[in-house]
C-alpha cells in the first residue's frame, strides 16, 4: 500500500494519467514545470556564487524539490476523491509521452520533405548539440538519441516512481530530473553546484533506466539489443543513459553515438548500437518503441493486479 493505494488502484490511476497525457498533451500555458524551472533558475543565480558551491547546490535542491513534494504527500494522504484526482493530475503533469511525439514527428516530416533548415531548427529545440550545419543523417540520429534517452527520463522513470509512491513519487522524479537537466553539467559553473542534482537523479534513475533498457530489448531486435547493452553501455559517460541508449539503438538496428558538435567543439562519443545509420523514418520507429514500452508495463501491472486480487479473493 502506497499512500493508501493498492496495486489495482494504482493501475487505474496510472492508466488515467496516461490517457490524459494522450488526449491533452503538454499544457501550452501555465505548465507547473515551467514555473518550477523559473524558481530553480532564481535559486541558482542567488546560491551558485562564492564558496561552498556543493553545499549551496544541496540547499538549492532541497528548497526547490522538497516543499512541492511534501505538499503533494500531505494532500494525497488526506484520501478521498480529491486525493485520487491529485494523483492522476500529478502523473499527467510529470509525464511526457505525447510531447516526445509532438517534438520529434515534425523533424521526421521536415526531413522527409527535404527541408533541412526547418529540421535543423526543430532539432535544436530538443538537443544541446549544434545543428546549424547538420545533415539529414545527423539530425535523424540526434532525434532518435533524444527519444531513446527521454523514453526513460520523461516517460518510464515517471511511471516507475508513480507505481512506487503515487503522484508525489512521479513529481519527485520529474522535478529531480529537471534540476539535473538544468544544473547537472560538468562545467566550471555547475561542476560543484550541480553535483547533488546529478547524483540524486542518477540514484532515482538506477532501476527505471535498466527497466527501460529491458523494455527496448524485449520489443526490438532482442539479441542485438542485449549484445549492445552488455558491451557498449559502460563506455557511455552516464551510468543510466548508457544501458538505455545502447539497448535502444541495438533494438532498432541502428548505429548511433560517434561524432557530434557542442558549442563549436567537435566531440567523438562512444559508439552505440550495431547496424545502419539513422534515417528520417527511424524517428517514428523509435517513438513507437517508447510507446510500446509503456504499453508493455501497463499490461504487466494489470496482470500483477489481477493476480493480487485472485490471491486475496
Amino acid at each position: 500500500m502506497i499512500l493508501g493505494l493498492n496495486l489495482s488502484t494504482l493501475v487505474v490511476l496510472l492508466t488515467g494519467g496516461i490517457i490524459l497525457d494522450a488526449v491533452l498533451g503538454e499544457m501550452r500555458r501555465w505548465h507547473p514545470l515551467v514555473g518550477f524551472g523559473r524558481i530553480a533558475g532564481w535559486l541558482e543565480k542567488r546560491l551558485n556564487v562564492g564558496q561552498w558551491r556543493f553545499a549551496r547546490g544541496l540547499l538549492a535542491w532541497i528548497l526547490a524539490v522538497l516543499p512541492p513534494v511534501a505538499l503533494a504527500v500531505w494532500l494525497a494522504s488526506a484520501g478521498g476523491v480529491a486525493a485520487v484526482v491529485l494523483h492522476v493530475l500529478l502523473l499527467y503533469f510529470s509525464l511526457g509521452l505525447r510531447s516526445l511525439r509532438e517534438h520529434t514527428q515534425p523533424i521526421e516530416q521536415a526531413l522527409a520533405q527535404g527541408d533541412l533548415d526547418k529540421a535543423r531548427q526543430l532539432t535544436s529545440r530538443i538537443v544541446s548539440r549544434d545543428t546549424q550545419h547538420a545533415d539529414s543523417g545527423a539530425l535523424a540520429k540526434a532525434a532518435v538519441e533524444s527519444l531513446l534517452e527521454n523514453g526513460n527520463d520523461a516517460v518510464f522513470g515517471t511511471l516507475f516512481w508513480f507505481v512506487v509512491a503515487g503522484g508525489p513519487g512521479a513529481l519527485l522524479f520529474r522535478l529531480s530530473n529537471t534540476l539535473d537537466a538544468m544544473w547537472g553539467y560538468r562545467t566550471l559553473r555547475f561542476l560543484a553546484f550541480g553535483c547533488v542534482a546529478a547524483r540524486i537523479d542518477d540514484v532515482l534513475n538506477l532501476i527505471p533506466a535498466r527497466l527501460t533498457a529491458l523494455s527496448y530489448t524485449l520489443l526490438g531486435d532482442s539479441r542485438r539489443a542485449w549484445l549492445c547493452w552488455r558491451t557498449q553501455a559502460r563506455a557511455w559517460p552516464s551510468p543510466n543513459a548508457g544501458p538505455v541508449m545502447a539497448s535502444g539503438s541495438g533494438a532498432l538496428g541502428l548505429m548511433l553515438g560517434g561524432h557530434a558538435c557542442y558549442d563549436g567543439v567537435d566531440e567523438v562519443r562512444p559508439p552505440l548500437g550495431n547496424g545502419r545509420a539513422a534515417q528520417a523514418a527511424d524517428i517514428g520507429r523509435c517513438w513507437r518503441l517508447v510507446r510500446g514500452s509503456v504499453l508493455l508495463w501497463v499490461c504487466v501491472l494489470c496482470a500483477a493486479a489481477l493476480i493480487e486480487r485472485m490471491l486475496h479473493a
